[in-house]
């Protein structure tokens, strides 16, 4: 049985009939409103369920693979387990038959553009290299191509890290642990355990990165059993990887290293220091040479929908930023400090489904740098309220409106900055459906500009 009719649920369910098993695809949502790549698997002899699911059969499953978006507390999945199924998830499914070593980026921010920046400086380096995981491909879609030499880059949400038994990453990356997704865990400690589970089959043989300036994450260095390696964004430290104003510093006693400075870089923000810091600890870990990394650095372009330059208005110098991938606080947090040291401000938009965190921590840097605020979806109001009273505020109501509303509201080189601090799921498929609604909003709100 697998657990929901996505991406990685599609690719699991196919693996796993191509392997000659019986298999079953489930997904709450009707049949007629799945993907034509999960329809077709009928054809392969894939059973097809949407709906409930007969206790009959659940009774008869060897193998449960969740989707990352079935809770593990669910019903149906308890109940398969305690009738004896294994549950797992595609992840987990995808080590047991992948050859090669396993690169695992976690974290409540950066990960995307980490993980595709460690894809980019291994791919730049001459190795077999696939990138995937929750940054879009299925690890289980690499198992018939990747060689022993090969290295998998894999993206991991807290989510997928739930369902891991004998997973083991080669070099594990921890970013950082803020407060998400609370609406699925009843604490950030069970949220940050979660992510914690990224180490728990690593050997001394393996490598563990660690960001030495968040505090929870920093907790952890004494009691993996991988070699640890810190980077650190505030403090020097006596070894390890740091970041000294615009230079990021390796230091091994008694000498020191530059291997980058924020000009080598396209990635806008501290925070993408940061990113970056993490990405040369991995590829350090790994054997990759400095200088060389160095260099492919610069050739590696911004992820769509982070911190993503759509358009500027020539006329005004107004810049349009989509960071849709801010699905939390404190990614939109980081997206307003990107901005922090430009004499500009910032009209902000922000909203959508909620994870019931406060937004409150935006406030002080809202005052300082914001300009308006414009608010959308099912959070609007809690945001408001939690923000009352520091910039102006309007309520849009969609995104075509928002975008209007935020350029009227704008001053002279100010940045529009689409950062919603919410999931996306109360209007759109996804973040990439929104920051592409985003987009599309900047780019007709051109077009009419110019027409007139």
């Amino acid at each position: 049985m697998v657990l929901g009719a996505g991406k990685s649920g599609v690719a699991a369910a196919a693996f796993l009939r191509e392997q000659g098993a019986r298999v079953a695809l489930h997904d709450i949502k009707p049949q007629s409103e799945w993907s034509s790549e999960a329809q077709v698997l009928k054809a392969n002899g894939v059973g097809l369920m949407d709906g409930e699911i007969p206790m009959w059969l659940m009774d008869n499953i060897d193998l449960c693979v969740l989707s990352p978006g079935v809770p593990v507390r669910s019903i149906p999945v308890r109940y398969m387990e305690r009738a004896g199924a294994e549950v797992i998830g595609e992840v987990e499914l995808a080590s047991r038959f992948l050859h090669g070593s396993v690169v695992g980026i976690t974290g409540s921010n950066g990960k995307t553009t980490t993980t595709a920046l460690v894809g980019h400086l291994f791919k730049e380096a001459g190795c077999e290299t696939y990138i995937g995981g929750n940054i879009g491909t299925p690890l289980i879609s690499f198992v018939e191509q990747a060689t022993d030499a090969a290295w998998i880059v894999a993206e991991l949400s807290s989510f997928q890290l739930e369902t891991i038994k004998d997973f083991r990453p080669r070099i594990a990356a921890v970013l950082n642990v803020t407060p998400d997704h609370l609406d699925r865990y009843d604490s950030i400690t069970d949220y940050a355990a979660a992510k914690h589970r990224i180490f728990m089959n690593q050997t001394p043989d393996d490598t563990a990165v660690l960001n030495g300036n968040d505090a929870m994450t920093a907790s952890w260095a004494n009691g993996l059993r991988a070699n640890v390696v810190m980077f650190n964004s505030n403090v020097e430290c006596a070894e390890g990887i740091f970041i000294r104003e615009r230079e990021i510093v390796r230091r091994t006693q008694p000498s020191e290293t530059i291997l980058a400075i924020s000009d080598d870089t396209q990635l806008v923000g501290r925070h993408n220091l940061e990113n970056i810091a993490a990405a040369f600890a991995v590829g350090i870990a790994a054997g990759l040479d400095a200088t060389r990394m160095r260099e492919s650095l610069r050739s590696f372009a911004p992820v769509e929908h982070r911190l993503e330059l759509v358009a500027s208005d020539e006329a005004t110098g107004v810049r349009f930023y989509n960071d849709s991938k801010a699905t939390n606080v404190d990614a939109a947090l980081k997206a307003l400090e990107a901005f922090a040291g430009n004499e500009n401000r910032i009209v902000l938009i922000a909203g959508g489904r909620g994870k019931s965190a406060p937004y409150t921590p935006l406030a002080p840097m809202l005052a300082l740098h914001g300009r308006a605020l414009v608010t959308i979806g099912e959070d609007a109001a809690r945001i408001e309220q939690d923000l009352r009273g520091i910039v102006d505020t309007e309520r849009a109501t969609d995104m075509t409106d928002a975008v209007a509303r935020a350029a009227r509201l704008a001053q002279t080189n100010d940045i529009v900055l689409l950062a919603p601090a919410c999931a996306s799921f109360d209007m759109f498929a996804n973040y990439e459906a929104r920051g592409r609604a985003f987009k599309e909003a900047v780019r007709n709100l051109f077009i009419d500009s110019s027409a007139h």
